[in-house]
């Protein structure tokens, strides 16, 4: 599986583009960009999300449809390991509670994280 952390800010923002759709033309890919570069140089930059497999194309007539390579299911959990290893030493305890700390959870949002601790307690995790 590719390494999301390996993403610039705007292959990021392109990604992002190419989950919300499902799959798009470089031409919707450049319509959903923020302060949009060139055409080539979107297409120049979807062509190296591929090669890192990140995306995979279809042909359709003379245009390419790009679509993630990754499920995005995947690629959060790719993401989310490698912020734990980085900045909590491997530690899923202090990541959880620095996010429960500075999050403003409601009641019902801390009574559902209390149920998976739970539900992972009578599993044995």
């Amino acid at each position: 599986m590719p390494k999301a952390t390996s993403l610039t800010r705007r292959e990021r923002e392109i990604m992002d583009i190419l989950y919300r759709l499902g799959r798009a033309t470089a031409h919707q890919v450049l319509d959903g960009l923020a302060d949009p570069p060139s055409y080539s140089a979107v297409r120049a930059l979807l062509r190296l999300l591929e090669e890192r497999g990140h995306v995979k194309h279809t042909v359709d007539g003379q245009r390419y449809t790009y679509a993630p390579a990754v499920p995005r299911g995947n690629a959060r959990k790719s993401a989310l390991a490698h912020v734990v290893k980085t900045f909590f030493a491997g530690s899923v305890q202090e990541a959880v509670a620095a996010l429960v700390d500075r999050s403003n959870l409601s009641r019902e949002e801390l009574d559902h994280l209390s149920d998976i601790i739970e539900r992972a307690k009578k599993e044995g995790r």
